[in-house]
């Protein structure tokens, strides 16, 4: 093992970039949660608007990230930015939330998701087997070299849009029509206000959740003052034509009672569409394309861990890279916390109130794009968010009624998000006093 002076350049192209973002982005979410909004809404419409307002939300976070990682352009996302925006313990607090359970909670939930689909095609495999050699073999992979990285991200990141792309086409090609209407009806604009639906936009988010992901390695991308805002923005707008066009031909393709209350519900339309044994290709085709999403988190979850190490001396074995100049021990540190909830199956509760505190971590971060104007004016900006102040403001305000929304709807867990990271403040104090001894 070496330090981060003999550290590889740069190696990450904007395709890649774009490749991580759109990888992390299209997850379990978009394959299991229609069946939840299907079961409080039966307008084709209000169903399909719920992805366009989720979109419309991830792209005005993307804008606005993109302003951050343009002007500090480094590596750690949120724990960065936060630290030189507002104070370092607000940026710890939120990396210590990436560094628990940020990151390994969305793996492990994608791993499950994983052997639930796999498992449908090959019952006599353990299912926890499964989930536990795609974790470990990944995080293995990531271990070795960026470029080694690059390829397999980029190769499951294409197969899994190529896997989309062909569920669309052949929906409308083989697909019989529904008796659903598409077009907005009296009933539609009550229902878009309504309770059912802004409980769904909160799931609609979950599975937005990763349009800010390539600013965790953004020490990596070339050019990353213009490459990293570029990636933001292209693999955001990707998933928002692909997440309308998917849910429209789960809905166009089968009977919406068939779909209300499902989980997998990817793997319910491909069987409407293809017929039983097309039904499980599809599964397992859907598995593979899960381990894009995998690969990702655990390309980005490590990062956010070693520019702690960095910065803060106590976690400095953190920060510490190969002669590949990966951060191998941040590596091995996330891929034992998702080992944990894999084998406990414990990440469903950390996934639900993960909602509250992540929202609660991109709402700081968006707001950041005025303290910082404010702050620094004379700051060289070689990126400003488009559209400002009003694609912030957008954010902002979706953003604060969901988290008021989720407050009020799940306490218990927002109270325990809120715990989780107040957990971290005797953890900085600590180490920041031992910084001070040293």
């Amino acid at each position: 093992m070496n330090s981060n002076q003999n550290q590889d350049k740069p190696l990450i192209s904007l395709f890649t970039a774009i490749s991580i973002v759109v990888a992390n982005m299209i997850g379990t979410g978009v394959f299991t949660s229609l069946g939840f909004q299907a079961e409080g809404i039966k307008s084709g419409f209000a169903l399909l608007c719920l992805w366009l307002v989720g979109g419309i939300l991830a792209i005005c976070g993307a804008l606005s990230y993109g302003e951050l990682a343009a002007v500090m352009p480094r590596s750690g996302g949120e724990f960065h930015y936060l630290s030189k925006i507002y104070h370092p313990a607000v940026g710890f607090l939120s990396g210590w939330l990436s560094a628990t359970v940020g990151f390994a909670a969305p793996i492990a939930a994608a791993a499950m998701a994983l052997e639930k689909y796999f498992s449908q095609v090959f019952p006599f495999f353990p299912p926890t087997a499964i989930a536990l050699t795609v974790v470990i073999g990944v995080s293995l992979i990531h271990t070795r070299d960026v470029k080694l990285g690059s390829y397999f991200q980029n190769s499951f990141t294409l197969l899994k849009v190529l896997l989309i792309v062909t569920l669309i086409v052949c929906g409308f090609l083989l697909g019989h029509p529904q008796d659903i209407n598409f077009l907005p009806a009296n009933n539609d604009l009550n229902l878009i206000f309504s309770s059912p639906f802004a409980i769904s936009l909160v799931y609609v988010m979950y599975a937005y959740s990763g349009w800010n992901a390539s600013i965790y390695i953004a020490s990596e991308v070339k050019e990353p003052e213009k490459n990293v805002p570029r990636s933001l923005l292209a693999g955001t707008l990707i998933v928002l034509a692909l997440y309308l066009l998917l849910n429209f031909i789960f809905l166009y393709t089968t009977p919406i009672e068939l779909l209300a209350g499902k989980l997998e519900v990817g793997a319910v339309a491909a069987t409407q569409i293809f017929g039983e044994l097309g039904g499980k290709v599809m599964s397992l085709l859907i598995s593979l394309g899960l381990v894009s999403a995998i690969s990702s988190m655990v390309w980005a979850g490590p990062r956010v861990t070693q520019v702690i190490g960095e910065d803060i001396p106590f976690f400095k074995l953190l920060a510490r890279t190969n002669a590949k100049g990966i951060p191998y021990y941040a590596i091995l540190a996330q891929l034992a916390i998702v080992v944990v909830l894999v084998i406990t199956s414990s990440f469903e509760s950390v996934i639900t109130y993960l909602g509250f505190t992540l929202t609660l971590s991109s709402f700081l971060t968006v707001l950041g794009v005025f303290v910082h104007r404010f702050r620094y004016p004379d700051f060289p900006r070689p990126y400003k968010t488009w559209g400002y102040p009003v694609t912030p403001l957008v954010f902002l305000a979706i953003s604060l009624w969901m988290l008021v929304f989720i407050f009020t709807d799940k306490r218990e867990e927002s109270l325990a998000g809120l715990g989780t990271i107040l957990l971290g403040l005797p953890v900085y104090f600590f180490a920041d006093k031992q910084r001070l001894v040293d």
